[in-house]
Parts: C-alpha cells; structure tokens; sequence
C-alpha cells in the first residue's frame, strides 16, 4: 500500500501539469479574448465607445498581447512561487481572494449534499434489493427514475414555490433579507437552517436516485452468489448474512464516488446555484467561462483537476479497506 501510495502521488505531478496546459489551451480556443468579449457586451448594450488607447492598455494590463506560452508560464508560476492565481478580469480582485469567499459555503453545501445522498440512497438501495418487484421497488424506482430525469434547476423552481407557498419561507438565498447583513446568532443560524434544506435536497436528487439504482443492482448481483446460497443453506439468517457480505461488496460504489464528488465541491450546480441566487463556486466559473477570464477560470478548473486526482487516490484506498480482493491486486 506505501508503495501504491508512492507511486500515485509522484504520477500526480505530470497528470496536474499535463491538465493545467490542456486546460489552459482550451479557456483560449475560442475566438478572440476577455477584451473582445467585453467589447461585444459594450456594443450589445449601445456604448461602443472604448478608445484605441483604452484598449492597448487593457491590452497591456492583462498581458493579452503576449503568447499564449508566455501567458501560461506567468499564470503557473505565479501559483507555483507566491501561490498567486492572479486576478480576475470580470471582477477586477484576486482570484485567490474570489475563491475565499466561494468555497466555505460551497463545501458546507456539498458535504451536508454527501450526507444526503448516502443517508437516503443506502437503506433504500438495499430495501429495494431485498424485496425486489415488492411495492416499495416499484415506488422507489419510479421516483428514482424521476429523479434522475428531471434537472435539478427545475426542482429548484417547485421547491422554491413550495418553500415561498407553504412554509413562508423566502428562499432567494441562505438567509432572509433581515438576517443577511446580521451578526451571527442563533436567530440567524436558525434562518440558516431553514434555508439550507432545498439546496442540499436539490442537488441529492440525481445523485441519491443514482446510488440508489447502482447500490440495488450490486445487491441482487451479490445475493444470487453460490457463497450466499450456502451461508443460508448452513442456517444463516438472511438478515444477518446480508449486511455482513453481499452489502459490504455492493456499497463499493458509494466509495469509489468519492472522485468525481470532490470535484463537486468546487464546481457546484452553476445553473441551480443561479435559480437560488447561492455564492458558491459554480455561477463565478460561469461567468469566468462566458467572459474568457482565463485565470479566474483556469484557477477553478485547476482546482477541480487536483480534487478528482485526490478524490481518486482516496476512493482507492477506501476500496482498499473495505474490500480485500482490492486490497490484494496492490
């Protein structure tokens, strides 16, 4: 396992530099730069009015007059040396103090969401196994189905409509209007609380319905195994053997998520954090992409990178611990 380790920490050099160029080169793909989209919105708006001279220093500012190498090695070497992931065209501050901002809301949704989903999905998932083609299958299934078919923006209107028509509750937001500029109190972690709810079941849905799907097929894989006919043919309750066995090699799947699920705690639902007007991470990489703020954008994304990279190192190891077969091909 120590050499295992090893091995994927030094592959994670290459992997993170081979992923910031190629991330770099595709921020850059589109036609033109910040300056030319900026100038679009200007004409689109009917203020034109940005001067040659204006424009090359913009131009000179933001260094959109050097080759894209060069851009490059300024923007990697700065995050390499002075841990600097300069700053945003679109928002005029660092990047770095952008994401500051952003990422304590945006992991406290996605890992209260990472609760959700295991909460949720585990029981049902083997509830579902256990009494296949049962009533409860059948129902489970079909809201698994919707689940997954329905966007999550979408179920973000209904339960904004929900929250507003039946419960009071005005959802635009972690906080009511009276406790946004409020200093913390239990009146304000309450409203907290009351709000929090809808992101984190808005964005469990699809992944709850998928955990669910992925968890009972295992399930029924696993219980049909000679190993588990002759543990009953021995005089094994069922109940007992199942959580024992078949479960412990079906719930791989809720550990090897961990990869893409990291990642998630960056790059939140951007299109569902704007219907719930959210400050987290998704919606400043929308707009970071739109506007080709290719720092604040290659910042995310690089950030997004390494997390799959850790997230997929942590997977393993969890596998490694659960699941001895794993264990063994290290």
């Amino acid at each position: 396992m120590l050499r295992y380790i090893t091995r994927r920490l030094l592959i994670l050099i290459p992997t993170l530099a081979a992923i910031s160029v190629v991330t770099f080169i595709v921020i850059q793909l589109p036609p033109g730069d910040y300056l030319t989209t900026r100038i679009a919105q200007l004409s689109a708006q009917g203020d034109g009015s940005l001067s040659a001279q204006e424009l090359e220093r913009l131009t000179q500012r933001y260094g959109l007059d050097q080759p894209v190498y060069v851009q490059y090695w300024t923007w990697i070497s700065n995050i390499l040396f002075h841990g600097d992931f300069g700053d945003s065209f679109v928002y005029g501050r660092p990047v770095g103090a952008l994401l500051a901002e952003r990422l304590p809301l945006t992991i406290l949704l996605s890992v209260l969401t990472l609760l959700f989903i295991w909460a949720v999905s585990f029981p049902i998932g083997v509830y579902s196994a256990m009494r296949q083609y049962s009533v409860g299958d059948y129902t489970f299934t079909f809201f698994g189905y919707l689940g997954l078919a329905v966007p999550n923006f979408l179920i973000a209107l209904v339960l904004m409509w929900v929250s507003l028509q039946y419960f009071g509750t005005s959802v635009g937001g972690l906080f009511s209007p009276e406790y946004r500029d409020a200093p913390w109190s239990m009146a304000k972690f309450g409203d907290l609380l009351a709000h929090l709810w809808i992101p984190v079941v808005i964005w469990g849905t699809a992944g709850t319905a998928a955990n669910i799907r992925v968890l009972r097929a295992n399930l029924l894989d696993e219980l049909r195994k000679p190993y588990v006919t002759a543990a009953r043919a021995r005089g094994m309750k069922r109940g007992l053997l199942t959580i024992k066995y078949p479960v412990r090699v079906a719930m791989n799947p809720f550990f090897s998520t961990i990869g893409w699920i990291l990642p998630g705690l960056i790059a939140a639902d951007a299109i569902t954090s704007q219907v719930l007007n959210l400050n987290t991470t998704g919606p400043l990489l929308l707009d970071a992409l739109l506007a080709q703020d290719m720092y604040l954008a290659g910042s995310v994304l690089l950030i997004s990178a390494l997390l799959v990279v850790i997230g997929t190192l942590i997977s393993d190891l969890a596998l490694a611990w659960l699941d001895p077969r794993v264990r063994l091909r290290y």
